[in-house]
């Protein structure tokens, strides 16, 4: 979807959930910790501009952010738009029911909004 100056950003095809995920381009990383100073103070500022950009873009209650990684060991950061009476609220997204990918068009356009909004 876009590449920042430290992780490749993409958005992730479920439409119960705005979500979007950060992929710090190092390899055979698995750990924050197992970035380098600079690259951990990078992938902070990314998140946080991308998590701004995003409760700024759809006005929801809340923004969750994680760092799981149990099934994809590579370091990834989950930003999640949340709201009251969403699916599964106020319980994690993780699991929770079947994923409802977007209309194609649908998809495209909230990528476009995302990329002008950061």
């Amino acid at each position: 979807m876009a590449n920042l100056g430290l992780c490749q950003l993409r958005l992730r095809d479920d439409s119960r959930w705005p979500w979007l995920i950060l992929v710090p381009q190092r390899p055979e990383i698995e750990e924050p910790h197992d970035l380098t100073p600079l690259d951990q103070a990078m992938l902070s500022f990314e998140t946080n501009l991308v998590s701004k950009a995003l409760k700024d873009l759809t006005g929801c209650t809340k923004i969750n952010v994680a760092a799981i990684g149990n099934i994809v060991r590579q370091l990834h950061v989950h930003v999640i738009a949340r709201n009251e009476g969403d699916a599964n609220w106020p319980g994690p997204v993780w699991g929770y029911g079947e994923r409802l990918p977007y209309h194609k068009d649908v998809l495209a356009d909230l990528a476009n909004q995302i990329r002008d909004a950061i």
